[in-house]
Protein backbone atom coordinates (compact mmCIF):
# COMPACT_ATOMS: atom_id res chain seq x y z
CA UNK A 1 0.00 0.00 0.00
CA UNK A 2 1.26 3.55 -0.84
CA UNK A 3 1.55 6.17 1.75
CA UNK A 4 -0.91 7.92 -0.85
CA UNK A 5 -3.33 5.67 -0.25
CA UNK A 6 -2.88 5.84 3.17
CA UNK A 7 -3.47 9.63 3.34
CA UNK A 8 -6.41 9.91 1.35
CA UNK A 9 -8.04 7.08 3.51
CA UNK A 10 -7.83 8.85 6.29
CA UNK A 11 -8.76 12.24 5.07
CA UNK A 12 -12.04 10.17 3.31
CA UNK A 13 -12.57 8.54 6.99
CA UNK A 14 -11.90 12.09 9.08
CA UNK A 15 -14.56 13.44 6.34
CA UNK A 16 -17.01 10.47 6.97
CA UNK A 17 -16.50 11.36 10.70
CA UNK A 18 -17.74 14.88 10.16
CA UNK A 19 -20.89 14.01 8.31
CA UNK A 20 -21.89 11.48 11.36
CA UNK A 21 -21.34 14.49 14.00
CA UNK A 22 -23.37 16.59 12.24
CA UNK A 23 -26.53 14.27 12.16
CA UNK A 24 -29.30 14.57 15.04
CA UNK A 25 -28.21 13.18 18.35
CA UNK A 26 -30.63 10.12 17.73
CA UNK A 27 -29.19 9.40 14.49
CA UNK A 28 -25.77 9.79 15.42
CA UNK A 29 -26.63 7.10 18.52
CA UNK A 30 -28.14 4.44 16.28
CA UNK A 31 -25.04 4.85 13.64
CA UNK A 32 -22.44 4.07 16.02
CA UNK A 33 -24.48 1.25 17.31
CA UNK A 34 -25.02 -0.05 13.84
CA UNK A 35 -21.54 0.53 12.65
CA UNK A 36 -20.57 -1.62 16.15
CA UNK A 37 -23.06 -4.66 15.00
CA UNK A 38 -21.80 -4.09 11.42
CA UNK A 39 -18.10 -4.81 12.27
CA UNK A 40 -18.56 -7.41 14.56
CA UNK A 41 -21.20 -9.41 12.29
CA UNK A 42 -18.43 -8.61 9.27
CA UNK A 43 -19.15 -7.81 5.68
CA UNK A 44 -16.26 -8.15 4.01
CA UNK A 45 -16.86 -5.34 2.11
CA UNK A 46 -16.24 -2.94 5.08
CA UNK A 47 -12.36 -3.31 4.32
CA UNK A 48 -12.90 -1.80 1.14
CA UNK A 49 -13.30 1.39 2.65
CA UNK A 50 -16.31 3.74 3.74
CA UNK A 51 -19.12 2.51 0.72
CA UNK A 52 -21.32 1.08 3.25
CA UNK A 53 -21.29 3.82 5.82
CA UNK A 54 -21.20 6.32 3.97
CA UNK A 55 -24.92 5.08 2.23
CA UNK A 56 -25.79 4.86 5.73
CA UNK A 57 -25.44 8.23 6.40
CA UNK A 58 -26.85 9.55 3.11
CA UNK A 59 -29.78 7.64 4.11
CA UNK A 60 -29.94 9.16 7.79
CA UNK A 61 -28.74 12.77 6.03
CA UNK A 62 -32.08 12.68 4.06
CA UNK A 63 -34.81 11.43 6.19
CA UNK A 64 -33.39 13.58 9.22
CA UNK A 65 -33.95 17.02 6.86
CA UNK A 66 -37.45 15.35 6.11
CA UNK A 67 -37.80 15.50 9.94
CA UNK A 68 -38.11 12.07 10.29
CA UNK A 69 -37.06 10.40 13.87
CA UNK A 70 -34.19 7.49 13.48
CA UNK A 71 -36.07 4.57 14.44
CA UNK A 72 -38.62 5.72 11.58
CA UNK A 73 -35.92 4.84 9.21
CA UNK A 74 -34.65 1.87 10.67
CA UNK A 75 -37.73 0.67 13.12
CA UNK A 76 -36.86 -0.26 16.81
CA UNK A 77 -34.86 -3.86 15.31
CA UNK A 78 -31.95 -1.80 14.08
CA UNK A 79 -29.90 -5.37 14.13
CA UNK A 80 -32.78 -6.39 11.36
CA UNK A 81 -32.29 -3.63 9.64
CA UNK A 82 -28.68 -3.80 9.08
CA UNK A 83 -29.26 -7.46 8.43
CA UNK A 84 -31.20 -6.76 5.74
CA UNK A 85 -28.66 -3.93 4.18
CA UNK A 86 -25.71 -6.72 3.63
CA UNK A 87 -28.16 -9.68 2.98
CA UNK A 88 -26.86 -9.99 -0.46
CA UNK A 89 -23.16 -9.46 1.23
CA UNK A 90 -20.33 -12.18 1.67
CA UNK A 91 -19.39 -12.46 5.60
CA UNK A 92 -16.12 -13.46 7.52
CA UNK A 93 -18.50 -16.01 8.95
CA UNK A 94 -19.46 -17.08 5.37
CA UNK A 95 -16.06 -17.78 4.57
CA UNK A 96 -15.58 -19.71 7.61
CA UNK A 97 -18.06 -21.86 7.16
CA UNK A 98 -16.98 -22.26 3.48
CA UNK A 99 -13.69 -23.30 4.93
CA UNK A 100 -15.63 -25.70 7.70
CA UNK A 101 -16.98 -27.66 4.98
CA UNK A 102 -14.08 -28.05 2.46
CA UNK A 103 -12.31 -29.29 5.45
CA UNK A 104 -15.20 -31.58 6.41
CA UNK A 105 -15.72 -32.89 2.97
CA UNK A 106 -11.80 -33.73 2.33
CA UNK A 107 -11.64 -35.67 5.51
CA UNK A 108 -14.72 -37.32 4.91
CA UNK A 109 -13.29 -38.30 1.48
CA UNK A 110 -9.81 -39.70 3.04
CA UNK A 111 -11.77 -42.09 4.82
CA UNK A 112 -14.30 -43.27 2.24
CA UNK A 113 -11.73 -43.78 0.09
CA UNK A 114 -9.97 -45.76 2.82
CA UNK A 115 -12.55 -48.29 3.43
CA UNK A 116 -13.00 -48.50 -0.47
Amino acid sequence: MRIQDIIEGKKEWRAHVARVKALPQDYQIVYKEMQKYLFKVGPVELTDGTGLFSGIIDLFEEDAALGKGVLEVTGTDVAAFCDDLIKDSKTYADIYQESVDQEVNKAMKKVTDKTK
